[in-house]
């Protein structure tokens, strides 16, 4: 109900009702109605954040989702990269150095992308930086997985490769100790026992009886096992790859074919006297690369330590080789 306003008229001594000119009364409603709207838009500005839409609601529920999935993506990335980095230092100090390979350089292993800008679709975004910088750190992280991948299925193959080494190289004696008569002549210089003139001696002399048993030296194929060469008499020649060629000459007899393959320690010939021989023995040579090499520096297959001392002491005498 509308306040009813009065006056006192002096005149008439008496209260009079103040009655509102009708311009008046317009203008006290339009204001009041001004005011009531203000009321309600600053109501609203100030309320409406606690009264979210059910589509707000589910906005942000998927933003807290997004960003907990980020934060445990990145605890998992910081994992991986702990292992990752673990696994780099033992490929580059223990790996690779065994297998006398060159370390990869740390700037290959984190080397950046460079070039386009390879995340600009996903920017313009709420939560832009973030995601950028998921998917940078995932990116690298494959990256660099991707590296240590063909390092260690280069170290695969040089395993394989080595495995296969070790078993090539004429690594025993290629008669038993204990079916020795002796070993006659080293490597070195030596006096010839046809001319008497001092001549390089290129493998070592084992004396044996005629049909002693002749052993492979390494695992190989059998390039040669035939008369043809000159005083050698009959001889075999071992393929071991990798460089080595072993050679066995003066024999008895044969116990392999040209083309075979042969295992360190299989049988292969015999003790013989043949070719430029002087008694029966083996004559025995290791080639690498071409050059014929001291053979005496490869039995760790068989000997001990007080045996090849001895058959050191022996092969540096001086003496006359047999062939």
């Amino acid at each position: 109900m509308a306040k009813v306003k009065y006056y006192y008229d002096s005149e008439t001594l008496s209260y009079q009702k103040i009655k509102p000119k009708r311009g008046e009364k317009l203008r006290n409603l339009l204001l009041t109605i001004v005011a009531a709207c203000i009321f309600m838009i600053l109501g609203f500005v100030v309320l409406i954040p606690f009264f979210e839409s059910p589509k707000e609601k589910e906005l942000k529920r998927e933003l807290e989702f997004v960003k907990l999935n980020e934060e445990l993506h990145s605890k998992k990335i910081t994992q991986l990269e702990s292992i990752l980095k673990e696994i780099q230092d033992r490929d580059n100090n223990i790996y690779r150095l065994y297998f006398e390979v060159n370390p990869i350089p740390e700037e290959q292993r984190k080397a950046g992308f460079g070039g386009v800008n390879r995340y600009k679709a996903l920017e313009g975004f709420d939560n832009s930086e973030m995601i950028i910088d998921v998917t940078k750190n995932m990116d690298i992280l494959s990256k660099q997985l991707y590296i240590q991948s063909k390092s260690l299925d280069e170290i695969v193959k040089l395993a394989a490769d080595k495995e296969k080494l070790l078993a090539a190289i004429p690594a025993i004696q290629p008669v038993k100790n204990e079916d020795l008569t002796r070993m006659a002549s080293g490597y070195g210089w030596r006096t010839d026992p046809f001319t008497k003139a001092r001549k390089k001696h290129w493998g070592m002399d084992f004396t044996a009886p005629r049909g002693t048993p002749v052993y492979a030296s390494g695992d190989g194929v059998v390039d040669r096992a035939d008369q043809a060469a000159a005083g050698y008499g009959k001889h075999i020649r071992i393929d071991h790859g990798f460089g080595y060629i072993s050679l066995y000459a003066h024999l008895s007899n044969y116990n392999v074919r040209p083309g075979q393959k042969v295992k360190r320690g299989d049988l292969i010939g015999f003790v013989g006297n043949t070719g430029r021989s002087q008694a029966p023995h083996l004559h025995y040579e290791i080639i690498k690369n071409g050059v014929k090499i001291n053979p005496i520096n490869f039995y760790y297959g068989n000997l001990s330590p007080e045996e090849f001392e001895a058959m050191q002491k022996a092969a540096e005498i001086e003496g006359q080789s047999l062939d």
